[in-house]
């Protein structure tokens, strides 16, 4: 796909830097065995608690 502006021209435009353009997130997946977990204290809890309530069940 050929776009019709580069994109310095548009983080220019924007006042973006380019590095942000460009960013990669590194976000951490959960743990395939703690998932399970947090839905299962969630669903516990009317779907109510929130990821503070959520940590403090998983530290017990």
């Amino acid at each position: 796909m050929i776009h019709k502006y580069s994109v310095l021209a548009m983080c220019t435009v924007l006042q973006v830097p380019t590095s942000t353009y460009y960013y990669e997130s590194k976000s951490k997946e959960l743990p395939h065995e703690i998932t399970p977990k947090v839905i299962e204290i969630f669903r516990e809890s009317k779907n109510n608690y929130g990821s503070r309530k959520i940590k403090v069940e998983l530290k017990k």
